[in-house]
């Protein structure tokens, strides 16, 4: 029977067992960790093909796309061309349209005037008076249809629709159309003539 230290204690010490590599983390040993598979080079050449065909197929979709908007500008201005065109031809037929009826009302008074004229070389006096009155009427009358109006020259100086000649001293306010030197006229609210006219310009200062 011995009585070494070292023997004692080899015998209460469990014995040490080696874990494996299958243990894990629980042994000595670490495991590494797993990693991706990385792609091989023929699967990264399909997938840069598939990539490519999509871009093609966008491209070639946007240009359809651009090639109907184009063909759509272009229908219209081949429309907005024609309307243009369209319009203007009926402007154009409005206007002879116009002409044509004014001068066709101004005829009889050709007619009035030209026997005015007959009365002048006859020396008939009357007679010629009386024919210009009739033409003055008539010529007159076919204007106003047209929309002739006579401006106003009654009260103050206007000069959207007067124009003044000439200024002088008058009982009248100072301002004031006194005179008319010649008639203006008008269209609607468009003046084809302003009226020529004289203006107050306040009482007479004494001596």
């Amino acid at each position: 029977m011995s009585d070494r230290p070292g023997d004692s204690e080899a015998q209460a010490r469990p014995p040490v067992r080696d874990s494996g590599p299958g243990e894990g983390a629980r042994g000595d040993r670490e495991v590494p960790p797993a990693t991706p598979d990385e792609p091989t080079p023929d699967t990264a050449a399909e997938a840069e093909e598939v990539v490519e065909h999509d871009l093609e197929t966008q491209l070639a979709a946007a240009e359809r796309r651009a090639d109907e908007h184009l063909d759509d500008l272009r229908r219209l201005a081949a429309e907005f061309d024609n309307y243009r065109k369209r319009v203007a031809r009926e402007q154009e037929r409005l206007v002879a349209h116009a002409h044509e009826r004014l001068v066709k009302e101004l005829i009889p008074v050709l007619d009035d005037l030209e026997r005015a004229l007959e009365a002048a070389e006859q020396h008939e006096e009357a007679q010629l008076e009386e024919g210009v009155k009739l033409v003055h009427r008539a010529l007159a009358e076919v204007l106003r249809k047209e929309g002739l109006e006579e401006i106003e020259t009654d009260g103050r100086f206007d000069p959207h629709v007067h124009e003044a000649l000439l200024s002088q001293p008058s009982l009248t306010p100072e301002g004031d159309v006194i005179q008319v030197l010649q008639r203006g006229w008008r269209v609607g609210d468009r003046v084809l003539r302003p009226a020529r006219v004289v203006v107050s310009s306040g009482p007479p200062e004494a001596a």
